[in-house]
Formats: C-alpha cells, sequence, structure tokens
C-alpha cells in the first residue's frame, strides 16, 4: 500500500495559510528575517529559533553566571538571565544582541533543586521545570495529590529555600492523551501521528509518543482497517516519550508535513529545539489546531504509568487521542511530539511534548522523506527566502490561506464533507477524504 503525496497546489500553504484556521493569528509574515541594528549595544530582533544557538553561545562564554535564557515574543528579543552584579556578562549579553537580566539563582543551583525533587517528591501526579522567566522551578501538582502526598510535596519545596522554586495546584490529573482519536489505531488505542521520518536503514516510518508505542505493536490508519505500520522503537517511561513506527509497505511515500484540517497541510522543513516564551503549534487527531506558549525546558512528570524526564512544557491545551501529535512553530520546523498533561481544551490546563530533536538522535531516525530536509526552513515544497507559501497558485507572504481553491473559513476542519478533525499527521485526507472529528 502507498500513500500518495498531496497536490502541491494543496501541500504548498506554508505557514500563512495557518493563519486562516483561527487557531494561529500569531503567525507574521516576516517571520522569517532577524533584523539587525547599527549599534552592536542595542537590542536586536530575533526569531525564537534562533535561542538556543545565542544561548549556547553565551553559556561557553560567560560559564556560572549564565543562568538562562527566554524568548520574548512580543518584542521579539532574546532575554538571558545572569547571576549578581557582573558587568561584564552583561555588556557581553548586549554585544550579542540579547537583553540581560540579572537573577539570584544559577543553573546550578536549579538543576540541584530539580534533584532534590527527583530524589525527595517524585510523587504520581506531580511535575516540575524550570522556568527561565521567573528563574525558578515550576512545581505542580494534579488533583491526586492530597494528603500525606502533598505534605511531603509542599515541604521538599519550602526546603529548597526561598526564591527557588513556587508550586502550584491542578484542577486535573496528569494521564497520556491515549485514546479518543482518529488519526493512527491500535487494537483499543487511538493516537496521532507527529511526523513522517525515514528511519536510519532508510525505510519510511513516523514519530508519535512512546506510551502509544510501549501499549500497541501495529497501527492502521483507518479505525477497522489493517495494519500499515509496526513499531520498531519505543522509549516509555523514562529519559523519554517517543516511538519510531515504520511503514509496512517499504514503497510508502511519507511527505514531511502536517495536515492541519481541510485539505491544507504545513510544510515540515527542519527539527528545532523549543525555546521558552516561543509561540507554537500543536495538532491532534481529538481536538486539531490550537496554539500556545513553551512555559519550561527538562520537564520531569510523574505519571501513574512512571516518571518521564527531558519534556516541554507548555500551556497549549490537549486531549486524550492526541497523544503524539505534531507541535510545531511558526517557521515549520518540528519541536515535539505530544506526550500528556491535565485539562482539556475547554477548561485549559498543562501539557507536556517530547522534543523531536532528542527522538532522532535516539532512533537514528531523520526528518522528512529519503533522509533529507525540506528546503526552505520549513516553507512550501519548492520555496525559500522567507515566502510562506505557492507563488504560481495565488497570493502568499503573510496572506492566509489558498484562496484559489477553497475558503479554510477560519475553521480547523472541512465542515463541506463533514465534521472533519485532520490527524497531526502526513497520512494525508487525500487517501482517505474526510476525517471523523470529535
Amino acid at each position: 500500500m502507498s500513500h500518495k503525496r498531496i497536490p502541491k497546489r494543496k501541500a504548498a500553504i506554508a505557514v500563512g495559510g495557518v493563519a486562516a484556521l483561527g487557531a494561529a493569528a500569531f503567525l507574521l509574515p516576516n517571520a522569517n528575517a532577524s533584523q539587525t541594528d547599527s549599534d552592536d549595544s542595542t537590542p536586536r530582533t530575533f526569531k525564537a529559533a534562533d535561542v538556543p544557538g545565542l544561548s549556547a553561545q553565551l553559556r561557553a562564554r560567560l560559564g556560572d553566571t549564565f543562568a538562562g535564557s527566554y524568548y520574548d515574543a512580543a518584542g521579539r528579543r532574546i532575554v538571558v538571565n545572569v547571576v549578581g552584579d557582573d558587568e561584564s556578562a552583561m555588556n557581553a549579553v548586549k554585544e550579542a544582541g540579547a537583553v540581560p537580566h540579572q537573577v539570584r539563582n544559577s543553573t546550578g543551583a536549579l538543576e540541584t533543586a530539580a534533584r532534590t525533587l527527583r530524589t525527595d517528591a517524585a510523587i504520581p501526579g506531580t511535575a516540575w521545570s524550570v522556568d527561565p522567566r521567573t528563574n525558578e522551578i515550576r512545581v505542580t501538582a494534579d488533583s491526586t495529590v492530597t494528603g500525606a502526598g502533598w505534605d511531603r510535596l509542599e515541604s521538599t519545596v519550602e526546603g529548597l529555600g526561598s526564591g527557588m522554586a513556587t508550586l502550584k495546584k491542578s484542577e486535573g490529573t496528569f494521564k497520556t492523551f491515549v485514546s479518543g482519536g482518529d488519526a493512527i489505531f491500535g487494537g483499543n488505542a487511538r493516537c496521532s501521528l507527529g511526523f513522517n521520518v525515514t528511519a536510519g536503514d532508510g525505510s519510511p516510518a513516523f514519530l508519535t509518543a512512546g506510551h502509544c508505542g510501549v501499549a500497541v505493536d501495529q497501527w492502521a490508519d483507518d479505525e477497522n482497517g489493517q495494519p500499515i505500520a509496526t513499531v520498531d522503537q519505543a522509549t516509555f517511561p523514562g529519559e523519554g516519550d517517543f516511538s519510531l513506527v515504520k511503514y509496512d509497505d517499504p514503497a510508502t511515500q511519507a511527505p514531511s508535513e502536517v495536515n492541519v484540517g481541510g485539505g491544507k497541510v504545513v510544510a515540515i522543513g527542519k527539527a528545532a529545539e523549543a525555546a521558552v516564551g516561543q509561540q507554537v503549534l500543536r495538532m491532534g487527531s481529538t481536538t486539531g489546531l490550537h496554539d500556545g506558549t513553551v512555559l519550561g525546558l527538562d520537564a520531569t512528570v510523574n505519571y501513574p504509568e512512571g516518571t518521564v524526564t527531558g519534556l516541554i512544557q507548555t500551556d497549549v491545551c490537549a486531549e486524550p487521542g492526541d497523544s503524539g501529535g505534531s507541535l510545531f512553530s511558526e517557521d515549520g520546523s518540528a519541536i515535539g511530539l505530544t506526550s500528556g498533561g491535565s485539562g482539556d481544551c475547554d477548561a485549559g490546563g498543562e501539557t507536556f511534548f517530547q522534543p523531536v530533536t532528542t527522538a532522532l538522535q535516539a532512533t537514528g531516525a531523520t526528518l522528512g522523506e529519503g533522509g533529507g530536509q525540506a528546503t526552505g526552513g520549513g516553507q512550501a515544497d519548492d520555496q525559500g527566502g522567507g515566502q510562506a507559501g505557492d507563488q504560481g497558485a495565488g497570493q502568499a507572504g503573510g496572506q492566509a490561506g489558498d484562496q484559489a481553491g477553497d475558503q479554510a473559513g477560519g475553521q480547523a476542519g472541512d465542515q463541506t464533507g463533514g465534521d472533519a478533525q485532520a490527524g497531526g499527521s502526513g497520512l494525508e485526507s487525500s487517501r482517505h477524504g474526510q476525517r471523523r472529528g470529535h
């Protein structure tokens, strides 16, 4: 069985078309160009994708005075935390075009505090991550943490010292988001496909959540259909929540795209690290397209099934069935795979994601088909230079969607053929027509 590529005319909406779906109004047509100022001491404007690289450079230069960084989306600035009042460190940050922020807690102190939480408070229903915006550890307990468990957690947080961590209660329950979707099916489980990749041996494959891969060996793209893919590797719980699933048919075409509903896809050209403060999009088979902000990195979540480390914490909502779905950025970069969290898309909540970069490194896979990377930094098939969309099919560069063929109407699904929600996957709607939604 071979999956067919969606025609370029529909595939080439890139990021500009996502804005028409109503869940990503923050996408900017000039998001691909960093601006610089003639004065080296004046803060420059950056893309969120610039944060990891600049932060790594400054961390190497500043040493122990470096205490994390984050992205100021409103000002398009990179803020770098500096411990104490080291003037030379402050100047180094300014010379790099970033904004220095004097803080109290060092990276080492925060890492030590996180290890203490892991040793003394790894209670099911708890989670924590470092928040560089507050220079503290964000500790969250779900509704199941009560009585002696809550007292133990509260005592541990207080023992870390003043200004080291904050503790809050979540109304929901931390859980993995398996079941309840319609993108990929295995037994009684239902998850979302994250990103199509090429396995180390050159075969077509995809990434999804590890707890999906641990639960079921074979997956189908129809609820009652025959399996089309088999789990090759799966990690959960432990150091991540990801699995590599190989298509059974080696001739399967696995386009590097995210299906966002209504016959629309967003081209994915690369994998990238997340940055705190970055605005992101999530696609899942239950709830469709939603956007939000990265809140913390290197998050630890104590699920009922066990502890998972190294995750991304966000305020993007998700529900059962969204597990494994795509987290991606405004420039078409693959960021994460939906792991779990609490709440829903009515009340909100916290959601955690497996970094794609870690999953690719661990499995030996590469993003996209044929082992290559798409050109144009995640833009449409053959367009680069920061253009958003297919210039042959219509006007892009920030225009909302492909207006030549059909009108999205600001919805994240195609309402003409039924109540359709697309899975966050490369199992494109052109093969199966309309997909069921919830």
